[in-house]
């Protein structure tokens, strides 16, 4: 009997089902006995308390199982990841370490903003995709529809490998294209699947699509293209098999199949897709890295005989096992004592233990190897995204990218009594999620918590009432700001210091302005001729100059971009040292920054809200009310979905707004889209 691995993840945007999918793939595995649903607050995955109360998923939850299918076991490690845009972090973590993921569609609500994120998240990750469309049994499903916007929407090529017998409450089962078969769920708990041969009113239907499904292989796969073209050719469902697998594992196009999870039809066979389809870790390229010393490129073989290789994706501070560090292991093999090394601190520990995850449960492991996705406890400062490696050959990896904070709010506990235990409290928090950031106020001296949106922030704080008893006053939430540069300034900046012995002296004449490129960040132009100032001190400067973007000339918000071009300089042979440099970098900045007519930059979201007919004047009011422009006005499914760009600023309490303009009818989901001038007529508010 051969055992196979498969990381996969359930993707999608809220409230398409995933969390309920999950359950019926571990109920159908075995690993549950019981089904749990979503309303009823009692899944397996969502064991927080307030994804229980709130019904979505806040952090992803992994957890293993097994698969049988043709004699062959497959062991899935499955992630599943939140749908809300508040929690991105935790999806791009979770892609990273992935090898293929579901993507989760409602039939009726089809691809959404969230999903358009995870999905092109997913594609960055060359992730491989099945496509699962979900809630067939609810009002206006349209399965052809969900397919025709995965082609537009996501630019992806849809291999439809399924098509559904009716919809809505009409749902029956479905028609399997491979092997030319109806299925039904002729059970309550759908573990009884009947295979018939296709109705004669559907197949007209299936004939359409099957040969549609053959030409779309052949277009893109040559293997099947050849036997295509052959009229001696018999196609066989092995021939079709291999070619969906080839065109999958390549990201050339991805496998359609449909279903209900919640009415437990369709996910035996998506079990079976996830094992012929999604890659096995060793079918993947090998593993690439940098020596980080020499900074070359190490390429690791994705086999358990090759070094060691691994990558911090989340870091559990667990009431009883302590801080456990999710681990996956891309290459070679690790055990419980095992020496191995954080390549970003350079420090060696010992493994204490190796963790298989369940949800809220773990199980002790022998070992660890290449493909497994390990809990490891031992590994005293691991941080999101750290590489481990072994002792002999240390790599660093990719790291995992954090998006930056958009909104803040002021915090404190309530008592004195909590004073001590608050800031070790934030420091943890911080530490299992990397997107939170905590700092200090240094005009008010006030602890200041920012996050990706207005319900993360709403769930890190009750987090911190609920998981650890404190009780937090908090302030209003206020908007991430950002400043810009608007006009180039020469500037002389020249640092004289004597204080007995040896003295400070630097001096340098730069340029200062906003870039040409728009990118973000500093552009750092050296035109130093002649070593008037040593080699060794520009990168100070540039230094300098980096850390000065954090507090812009207007109201100390940090600065998007700047362009430095260093012109000129001197030294003294005995008073210049590196640090005086960077001072001089800092007081220029300070000096001159405020005379380049900075503005302020404010986030601005892409809002989505999908409501009905009778609501678009309401809607449309409400839009412009706060500042928004809308971009367009579409219909699906008889609802009118209003596509808008939106301040941050001006989105506070929209939810419960919105659902007090339309009667709790309408939805709303909201994404970063970028930053833009804020508007001089309301500029004078915002600038203390």
């Amino acid at each position: 009997m051969k055992y196979n691995t498969r990381n996969i993840g359930i993707i999608a945007h809220v409230d398409a089902g995933k969390t309920t999918l999950t359950e019926r793939l571990l109920y159908y595995t075995g690993l549950i006995h019981k089904i749990g649903n979503v309303d009823d607050g009692n899944t397996t995955m969502d064991k927080d308390i307030q994804e229980k109360t709130r019904g979505i998923t806040i952090s992803s939850a992994a957890i293993s199982t097994q698969w049988k299918k043709d004699q062959n076991v497959y062991n899935i490690n499955i992630i599943d990841t939140p749908g809300h845009i508040d929690f991105a972090v935790e999806v791009e973590r979770s892609l990273r370490v992935l090898d293929g993921v579901v993507a989760v569609f409602c039939a009726s609500s089809g691809v959404q903003p969230q999903t358009e994120n995870v999905w092109f998240q997913a594609e960055k990750h060359g992730v491989s995709k099945i496509c699962f469309i979900n809630k067939m049994d609810r009002i206006g499903a349209d399965f052809f529809a969900v397919v025709k916007e995965i082609e537009t929407k996501l630019s992806a090529i849809p291999l439809v490998l399924q098509i559904p017998m009716g919809a809505e409450d009409r749902f029956e089962g479905s028609i399997d294209l491979l092997k030319q078969k109806a299925l039904y769920w002729t059970d309550e708990s759908g573990e009884i699947i009947l295979e018939k041969d296709i109705p004669d009113h559907y197949k007209a239907e299936a004939n359409e699509y099957t040969i549609k499904l053959q030409e779309t292989l052949a277009e893109y796969d040559e293997v099947f293209f050849e036997a295509f073209l052959d009229p001696e050719n018999r196609i066989s469902v092995d021939m079709m098999t291999g070619a969906v697998r080839r065109l999958c594992l390549s990201g050339a196009a991805v496998p359609v199949l449909c279903g209900s999870a919640f009415k437990n039809k369709g996910v035996q066979p998506l079990l079976d897709a996830i094992a012929d389809y999604l890659p096995a870790p060793d079918q993947l390229p090998s593993i690439q890295g940098k020596n980080p010393e020499s900074e070359d490129v190490v390429e690791l073989r994705r086999d358990k005989e090759e070094s060691f290789s691994g990558l911090v994706f989340k870091v559990v501070i667990d009431k009883h096992v302590g801080k456990l560090a999710m681990v996956r292991i891309y290459s070679g093999n690790i055990q419980s004592g095992d020496m191995i090394r954080n390549v970003r601190t350079g420090e060696n520990f010992r493994i204490s233990r190796i963790l298989q995850m369940q949800s809220d449960k773990t199980s002790d492991l022998d070992e660890g190897k290449a493909g497994d996705i390990v809990a490891l406890t031992g590994i005293k400062d691991a941080k999101t995204g750290d590489s481990l490696s072994s002792i002999e050959k240390p790599v660093l990896l990719e790291a995992i990218t954090i998006p930056t904070p958009v909104i803040r709010v002021a915090i404190e506990p309530k008592t004195n009594h909590d004073e001590k235990s608050f800031g070790l409290v934030l420091a943890k928090i911080q530490e299992e999620d990397p997107s939170l950031l905590v700092e200090r106020d240094p005009q008010t001296g006030e602890t200041l918590l920012s996050g990706l949106g207005e319900l993360h922030l709403e769930v890190t704080l009750e987090k911190i009432r609920l998981n650890h008893g404190i009780e937090i006053n908090q302030g209003k939430p206020k908007v991430s700001y950002k400043e810009i540069l608007t006009e180039t300034r020469i500037h002389r900046e020249k640092l004289v210091k004597q204080t007995g012995g040896s003295g400070q002296f630097a001096d340098i004449t730069f340029e200062i302005g906003p870039r040409d490129d728009h990118e973000i960040g500093l552009e750092f132009v050296n035109q130093i001729k002649g070593g008037v100032i040593p080699g060794e001190y520009i990168p100070s400067v540039e230094k300098g100059f980096r850390e000065a973007m954090e507090n812009g000339p207007l109201s100390g918000y940090p600065l998007e971009s700047m362009k430095i071009t260093l012109l000129d300089g001197s030294t003294h042979s005995e008073d210049s040292g590196a640090s005086d440099f960077e001072i001089a970098a800092r007081n220029g900045f300070r000096a001159v920054a405020k005379n380049c007519k900075p503005k302020l930059l404010e986030p601005i979201m892409k809002v989505e809200i999908q409501s009905i007919e009778e609501y678009t004047g309401v809607v449309t009011a409400d839009i412009n009310k706060r500042r928004g422009i809308i971009i367009s006005i579409d219909e699906k499914s008889g609802r009118k979905v209003f596509t808008a760009e939106v301040p941050l600023a001006s989105t506070f309490g929209y939810i419960s707004d919105l659902r007090t303009l339309t009667s709790g009818r309408a939805s709303i989901s909201m994404k970063l889209s970028h930053y833009a001038l804020v508007p001089d007529f309301i500029i004078n508010t915002l600038v203390t």
